[in-house]
């Protein structure tokens, strides 16, 4: 199941077409869908979660938490809106991609992909783009 939580302002406007996005994306990689919580937050509180457990003072978009087991996908999932907004501008792109990327790459990291190497950060990068083209697809 894919929940959404807020803790900030902020609300996506339609939760349940992400929900079915996500679980697209999921089946797109063939993995099953578990309980994975999208937890919208502020650049404080990431940055909190960045100190406590991953040793990092610095401000970041996206932490995953993954506690996926085989192919079954489970985790926790924080996203700056703060970030993303930033980043939206930085990347001359608008506020709803920068978002449906960060909501992508973070499942996307429990379906295997990683970003630390320049070859996986490219990836990562066409992955989230073949993702973002199924947000308008119904099926």
């Amino acid at each position: 199941m894919i929940s959404f939580n807020y803790e900030t302002e902020f609300e996506l406007e339609d939760e349940a077409y992400y929900a079915d996005w996500v679980s697209r994306i999921i089946s797109s990689e063939s993995k099953i869908e578990g309980d994975i919580n999208y937890i919208f937050c502020d650049d404080d509180y990431l940055l909190e979660l960045n100190q406590q457990y991953l040793n990092h003072d610095t401000l970041t978009d996206i932490i995953s938490f993954d506690y996926s087991v085989g192919n079954e996908l489970h985790g926790d999932i924080f996203i700056s809106i703060d970030r993303v907004k930033e980043n939206s501008d930085e990347f001359t792109v608008s506020f709803e991609d920068e978002l449906k990327r960060v909501v992508a790459h973070g499942v996307l990291h429990y379906c295997g992909y990683k970003d630390k190497t320049e070859s996986d950060e490219k990836v990562m990068r066409n992955k989230e783009e073949e993702k973002m083209s199924m947000f308008h697809v119904k099926q």
